[in-house]
């Protein structure tokens, strides 16, 4: 998207912005803000201001929608986790880790989820950090396993 948009705006070297912005958005946080600086300071030096505005404004709008919106949702669809948890792990494991926990947030996460489906006791905990139509299905199993059982006692 940000090299779609570059060249739109006319900053010249989009497909090295752009492939800047896609390896360092996988440092969380502030590799989307890093990858911004060097094409803004040469959109800065040899274009117009609203082209820096344009610039900078699509810099953060697709930072923004990718990084709060799609990325969450794709990580917790593929993983089971919900969008929410996949949210809040990175918050919890940045604060517990720094940076590198919020880079780990969603293995760590994982992890936890796994070790807890592991225990009878904890796997309602495990159900919680997973997405709503999992824990539908787990739900109504479990009812159809009740009702089997209560009909063979009957």
């Amino acid at each position: 998207f940000i090299y779609i948009f570059l060249l739109i705006i006319g900053v010249k070297y989009a497909i090295l912005w752009a492939m800047l912005a896609f390896i360092l958005n996988f440092i969380p946080s502030i590799g989307s803000m890093i990858a911004a600086i060097l094409p803004l300071m040469l959109v800065f030096v040899s274009m117009e201001p609203s082209d820096l505005f344009w610039t900078a404004l699509t810099y953060l709008l697709v930072n923004m929608i990718i990084g709060s919106i799609i990325e969450p949702k794709i990580m917790g669809r593929g993983l089971g986790l919900s969008t929410f948890i996949v949210f809040l792990s990175m918050i919890f494991w940045g604060w517990v880790l720094g940076p590198i926990g919020m880079f780990l947030s969603v293995p760590l996460t994982m992890v936890l989820k796994i070790i807890l489906e592991t225990n009878e006791s904890s796997k309602y905990f495990a159900i919680l950090l997973g997405p709503k139509e999992e824990a539908l299905k787990i739900i109504k199993k479990e009812e159809l396993d009740r009702i089997a059982k209560s009909n063979k006692k009957n």
